[in-house]
């Protein structure tokens, strides 16, 4: 049976998805930035909140996922913090300035990790040979890759990700960006062992007070009175999907 994550970025988004029936969480913060490493009191909190396997990601910044030493330095410290914690498995991923898999980092990361899952995530989507690094990340022993087929969604990038799908079980290929109930079908039909998905909405701030005039964010269009958080429903719909369908 297709194995469906759910990403969430607060501890009570994750209790929900859980409770609707999600088989594993990647953690974040920072829905805007795609996902940053979530915070030491939201980790401790999120490990005695759940009990499916959550995997954080490992993301010291928004933007590229080339890295500075000092952001790297953070990362394994990072990496053994989770370690220490319990979890299961984490969700990270460094390229070089070609775009190629730092092998080297990886290597380093792996060790780090010792032992724990290591998903590859979407970096793979920014890399510049995906079937050359598909084989290196197979070699490192990476668990699974996130993808979405290195285009704007996973339904567009559909084609790539089959041919990796196809290529051998590991790492697994998991599907992500823009996976939702209305189009999940597809990846079931392809045979996508795994697929991620954010099952998200924007709610409205409960703030009754509001500064117009003033905005916290470098994006002066960004919406602060906005919060991103899981659709229960949706991740209900998408488990029930699952569990009738038949290959």
């Amino acid at each position: 049976m297709t194995l469906l994550e759910i990403c969430c970025y607060g501890v009570d988004d994750a209790v929900l998805a859980e409770q609707r029936g999600a088989d594993r969480i990647e953690f974040c913060s920072a829905p805007k930035e795609g996902g940053l490493t979530p915070s030491f009191g939201a980790l401790k909190a999120i490990r005695q909140a759940v009990k499916i396997p959550v995997h954080p990601i490992v993301r010291p910044r928004g933007g590229d996922f080339c890295y500075r030493g000092d952001e790297f330095a953070s990362m394994l410290s990072d990496i053994a913090m989770l370690r220490d914690l319990g979890f299961p498995g984490l969700v990270t991923g460094v390229l070089t300035e070609e775009g190629d898999v730092d092998i080297v980092r990886m290597q380093e990361i792996i060790q780090a990790a010792q032992g724990m899952a290591v998903t590859f995530h979407r970096a793979f989507d920014m890399c510049a040979n995906p079937l050359q690094v598909f084989d290196k990340l197979a070699e490192l022993g990476i668990a699974r890759i996130l993808t979405s087929g290195q285009q704007s969604s996973a339904v567009k990038g559909l084609s790539l990700i089959t041919e990796l799908n196809a290529r051998s079980g590991v790492p697994i290929i998991m599907a992500g960006a823009g996976v939702r109930p209305d189009n999940l079908e597809t990846f079931l039909h392809a045979g996508i062992k795994e697929v991620h998905s954010s099952a998200g909405r924007w709610t409205a701030s409960p703030m009754r007070y509001r500064n117009p005039g003033l905005s916290m964010s470098s994006d002066a269009s960004a919406d602060e009175y906005a919060r991103y958080g899981v659709d229960g429903d949706a991740v209900a719909v998408m488990k029930e999907m699952i569990s009738h369908h038949r290959p």
